[in-house]
């Protein structure tokens, strides 16, 4: 369980945020004042550290400093008011994780939480880094010592070592990089892996998920807006550009963005300054830029849903993720990975996956990727009893693809005249899934002893679709 100090004078506030955390699976403490927060903190090491700017006895920047000597990897949280924004975006250079502004909401607090921890275990796991002056590039050793964080681990295979050069060339540079790959890949992953990397590892890693942004609010969060400046702007908010100043910012999914958010971003790359929404004055940027997408720029290049100068700006490096089914004994270092993760989250002590699990993750396609294998691993672990993961608690669709992947007729097809299996090998992808499918229905109805109310639950389909694709196959 992750531990958070909370340090506010508002004896409300304190209350309010540690039943709001310890009700988000948090352990809790707090304290009124920076002298009893420092006792705390003198007595064991929190995750987190979440502390108001202004206390009765000290400010959010010597209790960043006192935090930061006793427990460098502590990632820290400055609660400010409206005016404390300029010290705010100051206290991030120092080395606070990020800032949030008077009124708290939950939503809001709980996610920068969650994010501040997974970047404090990304840059510390394996390393200590020292916030006071920048790290020096890290060999490929290092390299990959480094990128072990929750959707990215050190692998054997010739698509990881390749990676890795990649990371090892780039990540000195101020390059802007692209990053592609297939959702669920890691591709946030290696963004922060090459910040850690570079130059600027002790300044600010933001992360932007521009799939999630409406029109409306692209320009606020990317630019920021000053109190007044529309309606229901109601404070002062500093954008993710000026956030990730001297550091990195990393736009995830840029390929959803409008037209029009693009053509203002073209300009804030090139200048190198923002101004914020309602504002005159022009801010200095010195931010590095690393985008990552699914989607085929080049193919919104020529339907006109992307820039090409701008692409042209980002895409001085480009990346490409592999998919989890290319990356071969990988895939059981991952998985490995994440029991570990899941023994600790769940407090179990499951320690192995049996030979049948192996064979079936080595095979399968993971279609969703690493995200899909943390997910299948996390559930098999909840369900596992003893100390192996059994194939019975794999995901019917995971389980029933082994079947088909594995045994010799996967080469074959029903054939639709007789249900029987045909010993023509067809090579097309659709045959080759209608002939996947066929066989799992077929092998779940025999196990069921043709029970098609049984055969249709198992197989998460209602009884009429099971029915039509039985007629299709022509088995009664």
């Amino acid at each position: 369980m992750k531990k958070i100090l909370i340090i506010d004078d508002e004896v409300n506030v304190g209350l309010l945020l540690s039943k709001f955390l310890t009700r988000n699976g948090f352990e809790v403490s707090t304290a009124a004042n920076g002298s009893a927060g420092m006792e705390c903190l003198k007595k064991e090491e929190y995750d987190l550290v979440l502390c108001d700017f202004r206390l009765e006895d000290t400010d959010g920047r010597e209790m960043l400093k006192s935090i930061k000597s006793l427990y460098p990897k502590t990632g820290v949280i400055i609660i400010t008011g409206y005016s404390d924004i300029k010290m705010a975006v100051e206290l991030i250079k120092m080395g606070a994780y990020d800032y949030i502004t008077k009124p708290l909401y939950p939503d809001e607090i709980l996610n920068t939480i969650t994010k501040a921890i997974e970047t404090q275990y990304a840059l510390h796991e394996g390393t200590a880094n020292d916030y006071s002056s920048p790290a020096k590039p890290a060999s490929p050793k290092e390299i990959k010592k480094q990128v072990l964080t929750g959707e990215f681990v050190v692998g054997t295979s010739k698509a990881s070592k390749e990676l890795y050069r990649q990371i090892e060339l780039v990540a000195p540079t101020n390059y802007s990089v692209i990053i592609l790959g297939e959702s669920g890949t890691g591709k946030e992953s290696v963004a922060k892996s090459i910040h850690m990397n570079s130059q600027r590892s002790g300044q600010p890693f933001v992360a932007m998920d521009c799939g999630s942004l409406t029109k409306e609010l692209a320009a606020s969060e990317f630019f920021g807006h000053e109190k007044g400046s529309f309606t229901g702007a109601l404070y002062t908010k500093i954008g993710h550009f000026e956030m990730a100043n001297g550091g990195t910012l990393f736009l995830d999914e840029v390929g959803n963005l409008s037209y029009e958010i693009l053509a203002a971003l073209l300009r804030t790359v090139q200048e190198r300054k923002v101004k914020r929404i309602g504002s005159t004055k022009e801010i200095d940027l010195d931010v590095r830029i690393i985008i990552a997408t699914n989607e085929n720029l080049q193919d919104g290049i020529n339907k006109g849903r992307f820039r090409e100068d701008l692409y042209h700006r980002f895409n001085e490096f480009a990346i490409y993720m592999p998919p989890l089914r290319d990356r071969g004994n990988d895939i059981m270092m991952l998985a490995e990975h994440f029991l570990k993760v899941a023994n600790e989250e769940l407090d179990r002590n499951v320690s192995t996956f049996s030979p049948e699990v192996v064979e079936c993750f080595m095979n399968y396609r993971w279609q969703g990727n690493i995200r899909e294998l943390k997910n299948v691993v996390r559930r098999a672990t909840l369900l596992t009893e003893g100390n192996e993961i059994a194939m019975k608690t794999l995901p019917l669709e995971i389980s029933n693809y082994r079947v088909s992947a594995l045994e010799p007729s996967v080469t074959s097809t029903i054939s639709p005249a007789t249900g029987g299996e045909s010993k023509e090998v067809k090579h097309d992808l659709k045959n080759a899934a209608l002939g996947a499918e066929h066989e799992t229905i077929l092998r779940v109805l025999r196990e069921v002893n043709f029970n098609k109310t049984k055969a249709a639950e198992i197989l998460n389909i209602d009884r009429k679709t099971l029915y039509n694709k039985m007629k299709a196959i022509n088995l009664k």
